[in-house]
């Protein structure tokens, strides 16, 4: 099948192979592995006890934050077959005759009034004995849903015989030439739903071999819910005469040089404003490269116009979401990767936005299409009042894992990501492609389309426990920024505070989304105390058994913590205390702070050591380590302790920022200091600021305790937990000196 971009840049002779939809469609790479260290027995022996304990973590019957049981069997959403091939009666355009499809693709979604529509691509094979590659027609069919329903009449409707989708837009075809209508994109506003559709025709040359593309076209069709209670099945949604939008669009194009226009796939927008804004492809005439722009109205559709400007040379399959103070998102797949843009003037003018959406921001290198980590589909919702993004991605299930993959739901704000399910999982026969949401009475629909590729079909998912969990999550968000906002403390790029603690080895984030994992240590109020041989912790933020929530520790980053050396025995080498590792399987200090025999401060920049002032037994500090692209600095209570401008950039590096560890003596000594009131940035801190951050007394949370931290808080016990282990254990041999 043709990949989105092969349906704008296709050649003239077509070679059928159709991988279509929003974003999230592709297959993914696999991932390099971590190099796996040698081991003692002693430490090979803590390691099984860890293991154990994490066993006995996930083995609870508390249901896990990420969907699955204490069994270990994913939970799954409720789902229904929505568009299934070979099954599902199609009624065609011209009357009430049905048919059934080969495939489905593409799907989109629309709410009109109560009704959710859901559309996509129906696929036909078409036999020609000359012609040795897949050929087929397609066109856009609905079904249409009472959203007001319960989910088990929804179920129950869509699995009677009486279920039926409909056509709603088609290409004629004949002998000679058919159809190919694709990527529809909806976008609605009240009761009325607005679908973008571009097309083209397969066309014989005069030989007879050969199909050429061609007399391709964009159009606009309207519907509009009946708000009939008598009406039919078929009725609910009335579509007027699809209209033309090419010599409008070429006219205000002309200056680009653009042809083959067709709709990003998935749903459009209604801003705020009520402007409506449709995610849009085209084709260079010159080179067949692909562009990106924005297709809107902001005249409820009377009047059309295309964005000025694109994000990037060669970015495809955009997908769109409304930000803060209007600001409109385009996550789009470029040649190294997706890539997240910020428009504040309806896309005339693009800027990359690597502040949201941090797990997109991986690669750095030109990759292949459909390696790393598409997401699939992104919304913003408001709950509580705070606005955040919603959006799915496929990774490793479970989590870490590289050859099963699963469909997660995420959640994120400027600051915060987190994620949620699985949603779906691949099997061998079944697996996932383009995907959309659509959040409506309480609930999140997710219409995905599964199958081998080439028989595919779409689902209906319900999510109502994922959803239940995100609000409680944002809640706690909001309610700690307030505590912070208090206490003045800066909360702008905020993103993780470890201070109490639910257990002898967990440090937990005040935020819920990322805990760290201590090792013989003493807890303390607001933190631990780390004495003697081999006692640390990691808050592994970035790691790649936690699905690398935290990519921005690559690049900018402030860690401020509180700091007490207890005591220091005389001889032997220097005593860490804090600082950033590499995910390179040896624990390598990129960025550290420890603690010298001298009673000196030691510095280590990207692995170079140095010395700062003296340090004072029992005197309790503010610490802070920063990371601004190749520059690292070390604060002593706001003033300047160290710095350097040589740090290695993440493009110089084999290897990414894991996170952050805490003690860790290999010296033998019993050492001892504690570390408590740890705060994550995303972002610089002032020395002005780092005098701000502080923690005294803990947030009042309005939730229950059982929303809170019930179900949740047991799931993350064992979540982030498991990062210590599927990074080969490593971080003991680290923590043993081995």
């Amino acid at each position: 099948m043709f990949s989105r971009v092969a349906a704008v840049k296709a050649p003239r002779t077509h070679n059928r192979r159709r991988v279509t939809g929003s974003s999230g469609r592709r297959r993914e790479g696999r991932e390099s592995e971590p190099q796996r260290p040698n081991m003692s027995r002693r430490v090979f022996t803590s390691a099984v006890l860890l293991l154990f304990v994490v066993m006995m973590c996930c083995g609870s019957g508390t249901a896990a934050a990420d969907g699955s049981s204490g069994s270990g069997e994913a939970q799954l959403p409720q789902e229904v077959d929505l568009f299934v091939p070979q099954k599902t009666q199609v009624v065609i355009k011209s009357g009430g005759a049905t048919e059934v499809k080969d495939s489905f693709g593409s799907p989109s979604f629309a709410l009109a009034g109560e009704v959710m529509v859901a559309i996509a691509e129906g696929h036909k094979d078409y036999n020609d004995p000359q012609h040795t590659s897949d050929l087929y027609s397609s066109e856009i069919v609905a079904g249409y849903i009472n959203a007001t329903e319960p989910w088990s009449s929804i179920v129950a409707d869509i699995s009677s015989d009486d279920w039926r989708a409909y056509t709603i837009f088609t290409r004629e075809s004949s002998k000679d030439h058919f159809g190919v209508a694709l990527l529809p994109t909806a976008v609605s506003t009240g009761s009325d739903v607005f679908l973008l559709v571009g097309s083209h025709y397969l066309i014989r040359d005069a030989t007879g071999k050969h199909w050429i593309d061609d007399i391709w076209d964009i159009h606009l069709v309207v519907g509009k819910a009946t708000q009939s209670a008598e009406a039919k099945q078929g009725e609910l949604i009335e579509w007027g005469t699809p209209t033309s939008l090419l010599a409008s669009i070429t006219k205000s194009t002309q200056q680009r040089d653009l042809m083959r226009f067709v709709g990003g796939g998935g749903s459009g927008i209604v801003t705020e404003e009520g402007w409506l804004v449709f995610p849009m492809m085209a084709t260079r005439k010159t080179d067949r490269g692909i562009e990106s722009m924005l297709f809107y109205s902001k005249d409820k559709g009377v009047n059309w116009d295309v964005s000025k400007g694109i994000p990037a040379a060669e970015c495809f399959d955009p997908c769109i979401a409304e930000w803060e103070n209007r600001e409109l998102l385009m996550l789009a797949y470029c040649v190294d990767g997706q890539k997240v843009f910020r428009s504040r003037d309806m896309g005339d003018a693009w800027t990359k936005a690597s502040d949201l959406l941090p797990r997109v921001w991986i690669t750095t290198q030109p990759i292949r299409r459909g390696e790393g980590w598409p997401v699939g589909a992104l919304i913003t919702v408001e709950f509580y009042g705070r606005k955040v993004l919603l959006y799915t991605q496929k990774v490793g299930y479970p989590p870490g894992e590289r050859n099963n993959k699963a469909l997660y739901l995420w959640v994120a704000d400027n600051n915060h990501t987190v994620y949620f399910g699985p949603l779906s999982v691949e099997t061998g026969a079944k697996r996932a492609f383009a995907n959309t949401l659509l959040y409506y009475g309480d609930a999140l629909y997710l219409l995905q389309r599964m199958g081998d590729g080439k028989t595919d079909g779409v689902f209906l998912f319900r999510i109502i426990e994922e959803l239940s969990k995100i609000k409680s999550i944002v809640r706690n968000w909001i309610e700690v920024d307030a505590f912070f906002s208090g206490l003045s403390t800066p909360t702008t790029g905020l993103v993780g505070v470890l201070s109490d603690s639910s257990g002898a080895d967990k440090w937990d984030d005040m935020y819920r989304c990322v805990d760290a994992t201590v090792l013989g240590a003493i807890r303390i109020e607001d933190g631990f105390k780390f004495t003697g041989h081999g006692a640390g912790g990691i808050w592994p933020v970035n790691s790649r058994g936690d699905n690398k929530k935290y990519t921005f520790v690559d690049f900018t980053f402030t860690l401020v913590a509180t700091v007490v050396i207890e005591e220091m025995p005389s001889g032997g080498s220097s005593v860490p205390l804090l600082g950033a590792m590499l995910e390179d399987g040896k624990g390598t200090k990129f960025l550290g702070l420890a603690c010298a025999e001298n009673r000196m401060w030691e510095t280590v920049f990207d692995e170079q050591t140095g010395q700062g002032d003296f340090w004072v037994p029992k005197k309790e500090y503010q610490v802070a380590l920063m990371l601004n692209g190749n520059k690292g600095y070390f604060y002593l209570d706001a003033e300047l302790l160290g710095t350097s401008d040589t740090m290695r950039r993440r493009e110089e590096r084999a290897y990414d920022v894991l996170g952050f560890y805490f003690g860790g003596d290999e010296s033998g000594r019993d050492s001892s200091a504690s570390v408590k009131n740890v705060f994550l940035y995303n972002r610089i801190l002032t020395p002005g600021e780092l005098k701000m951050v502080k923690k005294t007394g803990s947030p009042k949370h309005e939730s229950s305790s059982s929303e809170a931290s019930g179900s949740d808080s047991s799931a993350h016990e064992c979540v982030y937990f498991v990062p210590l282990v599927s990074l080969g254990l490593w971080a003991l041999a680290l923590f043993y000196g081995v």
